[in-house]
């Protein structure tokens, strides 16, 4: 299972949220590319960025960051937020990005989600599915869709794409534990995805508990942040997991 620790951004700088609410917005550090170092000199290799000025904008914003990052660092970067046209996706390749995440846009226009699928590959398009209570949340999580989670992400399933992050947003931010047992129940009902778990690690434990049940990759925050999981214990996850 790969570990992807997360950065979102506001302003350029390094925050996390409660539960995807921009009122509890904290920074953790004032230079993101300072912090994606210190994961890399960790055995980290993999980032999840997340542009939540532009979730709020509908438009790419922090795309400078993404070069920065990208540039000085050989972290594969998978970029989300705000991605909303073509051009916004031409710019966050073209910035360095490595994968790109579209949560929203799946929802809204799916046939220009359907279309990057069909440009980029699926190796390249991860599907955001982010929900409360299993119903599709959109637009930065500033809206709940009536969307049922899993026979959404079946349809994309369906249409070729394979890696999917689902975040319970209930639980992101709020380090009482990942949800277990939704994560079960996708992969139970659809085996073959590459499911990236997101929202709710809170110990190092939670990452074997993942692993075991099939998860692909998971998401690393707050934990991290808040010193509840050290970069060394990351370090030794990722040497001692196949």
């Amino acid at each position: 299972m790969r570990i992807i620790p997360a950065i979102d951004l506001i302003d350029g700088k390094c925050v996390r949220l409660s539960k995807g609410d921009y009122a509890t917005a904290k920074i953790y550090s004032e230079d993101p590319l300072e912090m994606a170092k210190a994961f890399e000199a960790h055995g980290v290799t993999q980032l999840h960025l997340v542009d939540l000025d532009g979730a709020k904008s509908a438009h790419i914003v922090n795309h400078k960051t993404l070069e920065r990052i990208a540039s000085k660092t050989q972290l594969k970067i998978d970029f989300g937020g705000g991605l909303k046209t073509d051009q916004d996706l031409k710019i966050a390749f073209e910035s360095g990005a490595s994968q790109i995440t579209g949560g929203s846009i799946a929802v809204k226009s799916p046939e220009t989600f359907l279309n990057w699928i069909a440009t980029y590959g699926s190796d390249k398009i991860i599907l955001g599915a982010d929900a409360q209570e299993e119903k599709i949340a959109i637009s930065g999580w500033l809206e709940t869709s009536n969307k049922d989670l899993i026979p959404f992400v079946q349809d994309y399933l369906k249409k070729g794409i394979t890696y999917v992050i689902s975040t319970d947003i209930s639980k992101d931010g709020m380090l009482e534990g990942p949800s277990v047992a939704l994560y079960q129940k996708m992969l139970a009902c659809m085996p073959s995805i590459k499911l990236i778990a997101s929202g709710g690690v809170a110990q190092y434990h939670d990452l074997s508990i993942l692993s075991a049940i099939g998860c692909e990759g998971v998401i690393v925050g707050k934990a991290i942040y808040e010193n509840r999981i050290s970069l060394k214990q990351l370090e030794q996850f990722i040497l001692n997991t196949p």
